[in-house]
């Protein structure tokens, strides 16, 4: 991957790259500089990637990185520059503090906004289209998650825009400006869901460490208000969904079915 992929945007935008390209899940990636300003550039024609470029816009820094210009495929955000990793510390004994920090981002996401909502966001039952299909096919706990999604979906509670995957790796050190969050999958519904995937992260050794999940639990519902027993249900509910994106994509689901068997157990299921 070369410059060239990024040339249009370079010169549409007044840009000079400050950093070798490279490529994420989410697309093709490139650090920049507009005037004196550090920025990522983005780009990926992925639908859900634009989605998510409108929704960094729409949330205009508040919880989420400033976006600084937004066109179709491509999207210029601040760059964050600090040296935190929420993902080491969670490895390092501060899971605790890494959990109340995502905690607090998604406090700013989830704040209503003036104006109408972005017309790209999908409703979480949507979202949750693959797990029926995995979970009538394999059984097991997926039908125990299937069937709490459907509890869950059925009686949304605050209901609000959600990133969609609200994992350590997704909230950034961005200094002065705190920890900011990326590459929103652009949902809405029960915020509830927001929760679920940072109890499934850093890594799968860390998310099932005995303990580990109860006690982030806790945590979590401490820091937001939530009911622990709802959040894990929504833990259930998330893990299996996880399962059945895994299964779809050929790989294998072990890690994704032992959170779930471990949520499944704290509920007495």
């Amino acid at each position: 991957m070369s410059e060239e992929t990024f040339k249009t945007w370079i010169d549409r935008w007044g840009l000079a790259p400050d950093g070798e390209p490279f490529t994420s899940l989410g697309g093709r990636l490139l650090p920049v500089r507009q005037a004196d300003v550090a920025a990522m550039l983005k780009i990926s024609d992925a639908p859900e990637e634009i989605a998510g470029g409108i929704l960094m816009s729409w949330w205009n820094g508040q919880g989420a990185a400033p976006v600084l210009a937004h066109e179709g495929e491509a999207l210029l955000m601040l760059r964050a520059t600090g040296s935190g990793s929420l993902a080491e510390m969670a490895r390092s004994g501060q899971d605790d503090t890494a959990s109340r920090i995502i905690c607090t981002a998604l406090d700013g996401l989830h704040a209503p906004r003036p104006g109408r909502l972005p017309a790209s966001l999908r409703p979480l039952p949507d979202w949750f289209g693959q797990l029926e299909p995995a979970a009538n096919r394999h059984g097991g706990v997926l039908s125990k998650s299937l069937a709490m999604s459907k509890r869950l979906l059925a009686d949304p509670r605050e209901v609000c825009v959600l990133h969609g995957d609200a994992h350590h790796g997704n909230f950034l050190d961005f200094g002065e400006l705190g920890w900011l969050a990326i590459d929103p999958k652009g949902l809405i519904g029960d915020r509830g869901y927001d929760y679920a995937n940072l109890l499934c992260n850093p890594d799968l050794a860390t998310a099932v460490a005995p303990g580990r999940i109860a006690r982030q639990v806790r945590v979590v519902s401490e820091a937001t208000n939530l009911e622990p027993e709802r959040t894990l249900q929504w833990l259930l509910a998330y893990a299996g969904l996880s399962a059945a994106w895994t299964l779809s994509d050929g790989n294998n689901p072990t890690g994704a079915l032992q959170i779930a068997e471990i949520a499944a157990a704290e509920l007495g299921l």
